[in-house]
């Protein structure tokens, strides 16, 4: 084999090695070397030489590899960004849904509600395609991977997914839409405990008070309330790798304005593709510290990057295309505030590509030391977002092929 240079070291590092990407520089560059060497061996034992290189880090870090069924759990090593550390039931058992009913209280073995409320760590993948109309909120339990991979799997037609004051947990690679209002009944949350729920919202994906989470690959459009929200002090999060259609406020990231509990919210939104009939909330934020990277922004029609009290949202590597809409070309929006207020939020946009007359609105005092704590990952260019984001929302794997 030739001979490995530095800089070709130094490339893979960046290019095709997630679990290397930090906000925070390595001062030693030999550790650098070190780390990248570790890398290239694990990545000639498991894929070949180097990756398959879409420049999406998560995906190149799995989807190259034939014998993805058998190694599902590999998953659980690519995350990236605040919700970088979220294993999900990495060290559980595989559990297999074979069964789409559901019962909120007394489920059965074989659904997906039995497998999610369980106190142990699951891989929870599924045998065949199937659609789940739930018939209340899925409570999520701690340490819980939801693997659609390898069959089309739909949470539609009634509530969904509830991650409520738990840690860890993947959902991956599901179709979630038409989600509607639930509650006003008991819904079981664990083996031994089942309670009162009030009346939902009807999100797609709803984060509350959960950390370490992690959401990638998922096709999410047509809720009744947001299609991602994140409130309650919810943090260490990471939105990556969705696709987004036909939906009016689509993430929510913070609850209100007077939570004050927000402050410490981290959220990663990367690598998505926010498309057709999207209106707004892409995200809105509240208080917390949210990068927004390599993202592609396809569709909104009244803005797409919104916030109130004083978030801070670090905007890199974005394609911004702009409606034909004169009044909606604006990215940003400053909610409840006067600009006296607003021009004080630390809001920044490094390396966005804007289209057909797109213009993103900057704010505070635009020091990179203000944006430390919204820093989760290394942005690529822009004009690599095509690429990034070509596979985003659910995908149709094959056993023994490339995903």
């Amino acid at each position: 084999m030739a001979t490995i240079t530095m800089a070709m070291l130094l490339f893979s590092l960046l290019s095709f090695s997630p679990t290397l990407i930090s906000s925070s520089p390595v001062e030693d560059p030999e550790l650098i070397v070190q780390e990248v060497h570790k890398s290239l061996n694990e990545s000639r034992r498991n894929l070949g030489f180097l990756s398959c290189g879409t420049g999406n880090p998560i995906d190149d870090c799995w989807r190259c590899d034939p014998n993805w069924e058998k190694n599902r759990k590999r998953l659980a090593d690519c995350a990236i960004g605040f919700g970088k550390h979220a294993i999900g039931g990495r060290d559980g058992k595989i559990y297999v849904v074979t069964d789409p009913s559901d019962h909120p209280v007394k489920p059965k073995p074989g659904t997906l509600r039995y497998g999610a409320i369980q106190d142990e760590p699951l891989w929870i993948i599924f045998k065949r395609d199937m659609v789940i109309k739930l018939k209340q909120e899925l409570m999520v339990n701690s340490f819980k991977t939801i693997d659609g991979r390898g069959a089309s799997v739909h949470i539609a037609g009634g509530p969904c997914i509830t991650i409520q004051y738990v840690t860890n947990v993947i959902i991956h690679g599901l179709n979630i839409h038409d989600c509607k209002q639930g509650g006003n009944a008991y819904v079981r949350d664990s083996p031994t405990h089942f309670g009162w729920r009030t009346l939902s919202d009807g999100d797609g994906v709803s984060i509350f008070g959960g950390s370490h989470i992690w959401v990638d690959h998922n096709s999410l459009s047509n809720c009744r309330d947001g299609l991602i929200d994140a409130i309650h002090g919810s943090t260490a999060i990471t939105i990556s790798s969705n696709y987004m259609t036909h939906h009016n406020k689509v993430m929510l990231l913070g609850h209100s304005d007077s939570y004050k509990q927000d402050k410490n919210m981290q959220v990663t939104i990367a690598f998505n593709h926010f498309g057709e009939g999207l209106v707004q909330r892409m995200p809105r934020c509240r208080h917390g510290y949210f990068h927004v990277v390599n993202n592609d922004y396809t569709h909104w029609k009244m803005y797409a990057i919104g916030g109130s009290a004083s978030p801070t949202i670090n905007s890199q590597g974005n394609r911004f295309l702009a409606p034909n809409d004169r009044f909606s070309k604006e990215i940003t929006k400053h909610e409840d505030a006067a600009h006296k207020q607003w021009k004080n939020w630390n809001w920044r946009s490094e390396g966005d590509l804007y289209l057909n007359g797109a213009f993103f609105t900057r704010s505070g005092a635009g020091a990179s030391s203000n944006y430390a704590k919204a820093s989760s990952l290394a942005a690529r260019p822009s004009s690599l977002v095509s690429s990034i984001t070509a596979g985003a929302g659910s995908l149709r794997c094959r056993k023994g092929s490339r995903c």
